[in-house]
C-alpha cells in the first residue's frame, strides 16, 4: 500500500531539492504558531481592534467625502466673514459716498479691495457690505436652528416617550402649526413688532419652524423606546430621565442633526426673503436680504449691487444644504 504520510525532509536535502519541495511540505499549522511565538519574543502581541463609536465611525466617513470638505471650506470661509469682517475688509459698509454712484463693476484686478465689487446707489461699497452681511444672516439662521432643534427635540421626546393623550395633544398641536407656512406666519408675527432686529426675527422664525424637528424626534423616539436596552435599563429602576438622556436621545440624535443642518440654509434664506419684502431687517442693519432689497430698483444701470450679495447668499445655502447630505450619508449605513 502507498505511503501517505508527508516525506521528511533533512536541511541537506532541503537545500537540494529547491523552494518547489518546501512549498508542499510545509506545514501552516506550524508556521502560524512560529509566528505567534516570534511576536510573543518581540514584545508584540496582537490585540483586537477596538469598536468604533457612532461619532468615530462618522467622522471616519465624513473624512472620505469631496462634499464634505467642499461645504466646510466654504462654511469656514463664510464663518470668518460673519465673525471677523475686518480680516477681509476695513471699510464701514454704512458709509456713503454720492461721488460713486454705481461707479465700477466687479474686477477682479482689484482683489479684495474696496471697490472689487463696485458701489451701489448710495456710493457705498458692495465688497464691504457683502463682507459685513454675512454676520446678521449666519447669525439669523444658526440662531433659528439651535431655538427649533431645542423646543422641537423636547417636544418630540415627550410625545414619543410617554404616547398616549400626551402625544395626542401634542401631535394636534404640532399639526395646527404645520398648516401654517413658515414664510407667512414669520410675516403676520413680525408686523407686531415696530423695530425688528435679529432676535425678532429669530423669535419669528423659530415660532413657525419647530415642527418638522418634533415630528423626526417623536418617531425616532418611538422607535428607540422599545429596544431591548431601554427594557432592560427600565427594569434595572432607572428614573424617566436617565432613560430618556442617557439612553434614548444619544440614539435619536442622528436623524435630528441631518434635518437641522439642510434646514439652517432654508432659515437663512427665509430671512432674506423676509427682509427683501420690507418685514425683516431693515437698515442700519447689514444683511444680504437688505442689500437685495436696495438693488432690485435700479436692476438695469447697476445689476452687481444685486447680483453680489445674492450670490453669497445662494453659496452659504448650497454649502449648508451639501453639509446635511455628507451628514445624512455618513450617519446612515444603509447609504453607504
Amino acid at each position: 500500500m502507498p505511503d501517505n504520510k508527508t516525506p521528511q525532509v533533512s536541511p541537506s536535502e532541503a537545500a537540494s531539492t529547491g523552494p518547489s519541495l518546501l512549498a508542499g511540505s510545509v506545514d501552516t499549522a506550524a508556521v502560524g504558531v512560529a509566528a505567534a511565538e516570534l511576536a510573543t519574543m518581540a514584545g508584540k502581541k496582537p490585540s483586537p481592534e477596538k469598536a468604533r463609536s457612532l461619532g468615530q465611525d462618522a467622522w471616519r466617513e465624513l473624512r472620505g467625502s469631496w462634499l464634505f470638505w467642499a461645504s466646510g471650506v466654504l462654511l469656514l470661509l463664510l464663518i470668518l466673514m460673519a465673525a471677523w469682517p475686518t480680516l477681509f475688509t476695513d471699510v464701514d459698509p454704512r458709509y456713503a459716498d454720492l461721488r460713486n454712484h454705481y461707479l465700477g463693476a466687479p474686477q477682479w484686478s482689484h482683489l479684495f479691495q474696496e471697490d472689487w465689487f463696485g458701489y451701489n446707489v448710495q456710493g457705498q461699497s458692495v465688497y464691504a457690505r457683502t463682507v459685513h452681511g454675512a454676520r446678521a444672516s449666519i447669525i439669523v439662521g444658526v440662531c433659528v436652528t439651535l431655538a427649533v432643534t431645542l423646543l422641537g427635540g423636547i417636544v418630540g421626546m415627550i410625545a414619543g416617550y410617554f404616547g398616549g393623550w400626551v402625544d395626542a395633544l401634542l401631535s394636534r398641536i404640532t399639526d395646527v402649526f404645520f398648516g401654517i407656512p413658515l414664510l407667512l406666519g414669520a410675516l403676520v408675527l413680525l408686523q407686531a413688532f415696530t423695530n425688528r432686529t435679529v432676535w425678532t426675527v429669530t423669535f419669528a422664525l423659530t415660532a413657525f419652524g419647530w415642527m418638522q424637528i418634533a415630528r423626526v424626534m417623536r418617531g425616532a423616539v418611538i422607535t428607540q423606546k422599545q429596544a431591548d436596552f431601554v427594557t432592560a435599563a427600565r427594569a434595572l429602576g432607572a428614573g424617566t430621565g436617565r432613560i430618556l438622556f442617557r439612553h434614548i436621545l444619544p440614539n435619536v440624535l442622528g436623524p435630528v442633526i441631518v434635518v437641522a443642518t439642510i434646514a439652517l440654509g432654508g432659515y437663512i434664506a427665509t430671512e432674506a426673503t423676509l427682509s427683501y419684502l420690507g418685514i425683516g431687517l431693515k437698515d442700519p442693519t447689514v444683511s444680504w436680504g437688505v442689500d437685495i432689497s436696495a438693488g432690485q430698483h435700479d436692476l438695469r444701470d447697476g445689476p452687481h449691487a444685486l447680483m453680489m450679495p445674492a450670490t453669497f447668499l445662494s453659496l452659504t445655502v448650497l454649502a449648508f444644504i451639501l453639509l446635511g447630505d455628507a451628514v445624512r450619508d455618513a450617519l446612515d449605513p444603509k447609504l453607504r
